[in-house]
C-alpha cells in the first residue's frame, strides 16, 4: 500500500526551527522526485521545496535560504529543515512524489506564532 506519513510539526515562535519528516512506503522511493507542499489557512496549497532522485533541489522564493530539503533513500524518508521560521510559514505541510500519489497524507501542522 502506497503511504506518505508526515511528522515533526509543532508550535514555535518566529525565528525558531523545525525539522519535518515524511516517511514513504509502497513504492521505490529513491527514483522519484519528492516535494513538500504547504497549505496556509484560507489559502491554496503551494509548492515549498523539491528534491530530485539525483539530489537536485528547488525552493519557493519565500523559503530560499531558510529551508533545506533532503532525503535519506535508505530510510525512505524525506526531510525539510526549516530555520528562521516566520508567521507566514504557518500551515499544514504535506509531502508527495512526482507524479503524485492521489491519496495524500494527513499532513503535519506548523504554527509559527509569538
Amino acid at each position: 500500500q502506497v503511504q506518505l506519513v508526515e511528522s515533526g510539526g509543532g508550535l514555535v515562535q518566529p525565528g525558531e526551527s523545525l525539522r519535518l519528516s515524511c516517511a514513504a512506503s509502497g513504492y521505490i522511493f529513491s527514483i522519484y522526485t519528492m516535494t513538500w507542499y504547504r497549505q496556509a489557512p484560507g489559502k491554496q496549497r503551494e509548492l515549498v521545496a523539491q528534491i530530485t532522485s539525483g539530489d537536485l533541489t528547488n525552493y519557493a522564493d519565500s523559503v530560499k535560504g531558510r529551508f533545506t530539503i533532503s532525503r535519506d533513500n535508505a530510510k525512505r524518508t524525506l526531510y525539510l529543515q526549516m530555520n528562521s521560521l516566520k508567521p507566514e510559514d504557518t500551515g499544514v505541510y504535506y509531502c508527495n512524489r512526482n507524479p503524485p500519489i492521489l491519496t495524500w497524507g494527513q499532513g503535519t501542522q506548523v504554527t509559527v506564532s509569538s
